[in-house]
């Protein structure tokens, strides 16, 4: 007995609210991290020709962000968009949603008004970071019919901080704001064989 209590002792006394935060199930947010804090960061913008994250890998329909400009979005604004989907979704039996990012980055925020320096200011809420375009949610099974996709999606598409486009597996990869053609079955050209003349004469 006192052991434990010696143990709850040193837990409670710890300063970092993000190791030892309470987490519900129905939270997004990290089952631990290695740091209570982390950098603001940038959001690095893809110069090369990737597209990868762009297409879908595992539901039938799905919505991915249209712009040059990255950004964040915070774990309650993806719990609200995918409550809504399964809300939606909840009638058609086999249905499933996939989230493609998850919210990883502890926040930090300081008072309005406040001095600068004393240190970073207290943990928020946690976000996550997303280049251009990637896919935030996909959806499929259970004989989805596209209308339906189409509804659910909106509604999740509603309560994200930026704007969002409709896709399918036919859909093209994205660069940016740039469609990057699918590859098409190459068709096999014709070569006109040509008799050329040899020297050597038979």
């Amino acid at each position: 007995m006192p052991v434990i209590q010696s143990f709850f002792k040193r837990v409670l006394s710890l300063p970092s609210p993000v190791l030892w935060q309470v987490r519900h199930r129905s939270e997004l947010a990290p089952r631990k991290v290695k740091y209570r804090k982390a950098h603001k960061g940038r959001v690095i913008l893809p110069t090369g020709g990737s597209t990868k994250g762009t297409t879908l890998q595992f539901g039938d329909y799905g919505i991915r962000i249209v712009g040059d400009e990255g950004g964040r979005i915070t774990a309650k604004q993806l719990q609200s968009a995918d409550n809504a989907l399964k809300r939606k979704l909840k009638v058609v039996k086999g249905s499933n949603v996939w989230m493609r990012v998850f919210p990883d980055i502890p926040v930090c925020v300081k008072g309005n008004e406040t001095r600068m320096g004393k240190g970073k200011g207290s943990f928020e809420y946690w976000a996550c970071r997303h280049v251009t375009v990637p896919v935030i949610f996909e959806v499929g099974g259970g004989g989805l019919r596209e209308e339906i996709a189409r509804e659910a999606l909106k509604l999740a598409a509603v309560r994200l901080p930026f704007r969002t486009e409709f896709i399918t597996p036919a859909s093209p990869p994205r660069l940016g704001n740039l469609l990057v053609p699918l590859p098409t079955p190459s068709t096999e050209s014709s070569f006109s064989l040509v008799n050329v003349p040899t020297d050597n004469a038979s």
